[in-house]
């Protein structure tokens, strides 16, 4: 599409959005800014019925080509010897846990620092500040206290009338429109943008092929603008935002949401998101707006984190 296809319409673009400055020299929350105790405060009125959804998927363990890195859990003291704590009288068990969040299988929070656009990080902050000991600038402890608010989410299968996306044709910004008028919400400054492309409903409908990652729909560069216009404090998808592999590849752009959402918006990303969930949770409350809880891990100088969001409906 023309104005979204090369490098230089990538870098024009990238220098439109850009928060850089907005909230200081010193900010590393970027758009968190929008999302303040007031909002905070009006979203939880949209708890009505106290219904629960988790928005995560389950630890990925198991390896395969979205999963190179599976996920580590292991017994400590299991239930055949529960005396080996070494306190006697207890018993009990214990198990161990790790993990590379980064990828495709985790459903993670991206940190500011976790993406470089010429070396730089939100806020013009060098890339050099994220070290072998981890990033002392733009880290996941912005977010230490949480993440709540206003949460939308935008099912574009079902505006599409299909039961998932074909990753060959991204989600255009007139769908975003489209969308929100058919589920009759508005998004709006400081919320939780929440948007479904089937993810996997594809994986049921066509199956990746033995020894190989399926393709993952995405957002189209055209959503950029719409975006960072709407003010909306984080970005979530089931998918990765960008689709995986690209349809139409930009010479040094491979993933333009992540490269101007997090580099110059300073807009924080949750991907891998579960949301087959939450869109039957919404489908029977009729509505898509709900109150969300995001509750990222205290790693100091972490990239981002393992989370699991629950929408509060």
């Amino acid at each position: 599409m023309p104005g979204f296809s090369t490098k230089a319409d990538m870098r024009r673009l990238f220098e439109e959005v850009s928060n850089w400055g907005r909230w200081g020299s010193a900010d590393e929350s970027g758009t968190l800014n929008y999302l303040t105790p007031e909002k905070v405060a009006t979203a939880a009125r949209l708890i009505k019925s106290g219904r629960k959804v988790s928005c995560a998927r389950n630890f990925p363990v198991t390896p395969g080509p979205e999963n190179p890195t599976p996920a580590l859990h292991h017994m400590v003291v299991g239930g055949d010897d529960p005396c080996s704590s070494g306190v006697p009288g207890l018993e009990c068990s214990l198990d161990f846990i790790g993990i590379a969040y980064h990828g495709l299988a985790s459903t993670h929070i991206d940190a500011l620092c976790h993406v470089f656009v010429d070396r730089l990080m939100y806020n013009g902050i060098p890339a050099e500040e994220v070290r072998s000991t981890g990033a002392r600038r733009n880290s996941i402890m912005c977010a230490k206290d949480g993440i709540a608010g206003r949460a939308v989410l935008l099912d574009i299968p079902k505006l599409r009338k299909v039961p998932c996306l074909n990753p060959l044709e991204p989600v255009h910004v007139a769908e975003l429109a489209a969308a929100e008028a058919a589920l009759n919400v508005k998004v709006g400054e400081g919320d939780i943008l929440l948007v479904s492309v089937g993810r996997d409903a594809h994986r049921k409908h066509e199956p990746p092929k033995p020894g190989e990652s399926s393709p993952l729909g995405g957002l189209h560069p055209d959503c950029i603008p719409w975006l960072f216009e709407r003010k909306i404090a984080v970005l979530g998808a089931d998918g990765v935002q960008d689709p995986v592999p690209s349809p139409a590849p930009i010479e040094d752009w491979p993933i333009p949401v992540h490269m101007c959402g997090l580099v110059s918006m300073g807009l924080h990303l949750l991907d891998n998101l579960y949301l087959a969930d939450l869109e039957k949770a919404c489908a029977e409350e009729k509505r898509w707006e709900f109150f969300l809880t995001v509750a990222p891990l205290r790693i100091e100088k972490g990239t981002g984190s393992p989370i699991n969001p629950i929408a509060i409906f």
